[in-house]
């Protein structure tokens, strides 16, 4: 059985303006470095990891950096495959300023937008390849809410309607001879929510 822990990266500024990020490289804030600390103080007293992955942007770099600190991870590892969706022109946009540049049909329009099913299936291929590299492994994956969501919704079509990951969420996926399982989504229980 080969183990992933899904993590979304900590919150960023444009998180909490609510500005479409894609593949814009922005870090995290305090807010995110905090819960990106809780995560690994988590991670550190429930369960042993084997690996740690990063998408290639640095809010997810930093999060993952937290991460392999706390869990004493030799090497954490760069994949420009599990980063988040391009989100072409509306990258930088809150949905107000989309709705004033393009109107209410916005999501209609081509504007450069990677496709959903094409980001889910450079999900599969990850996960599919990851299975064989990381056999037996227990392996953390910190990425983005889009990627995570569309590459679930793909992966277990029955379980998942949504694609909405919250921030430093961790979902746990199980991949047991060729099957996959999922016993634990979303899961932000190490964040004080004080």
């Amino acid at each position: 059985m080969t183990t992933f822990g899904l993590i979304r990266h900590g919150i960023t500024e444009w998180n909490d303006y609510g500005k479409a990020q894609g593949i814009s490289d922005i870090p995290l804030n305090n807010i995110g470095i905090k819960q990106a600390q809780e995560l690994a103080n988590r991670l550190s007293k429930e369960e042993e990891w084997d690996v740690i992955i990063s998408s290639d942007l640095s809010r997810a770099i930093e999060t993952a950096q937290i991460i392999s600190d706390n869990l004493k991870l030799t090497n954490c590892m760069m994949d420009e495959r599990i980063r988040e969706i391009n989100c072409g022109e509306i990258e930088g946009t809150t949905e107000e300023e989309r709705i004033q540049k393009w109107g209410t049909s916005w999501r209609e329009l081509d504007l450069g937008m990677e496709k959903f099913e094409d980001v889910a299936m450079r999900g599969i291929e990850f996960l599919e390849e990851a299975v064989i590299t990381y056999k037996d492994k227990r392996v953390l994956i910190v990425s983005h809410g889009a990627f995570i969501g569309l590459t679930l919704k793909r992966l277990l079509p029955e379980k998942f309607t949504s694609t909405y990951i919250d921030n430093t969420s961790i979902t746990i996926l199980q991949n047991i001879e060729n099957k996959w399982e999922c016993s634990l989504y979303n899961c932000t229980k190490h964040l004080n929510r004080s």
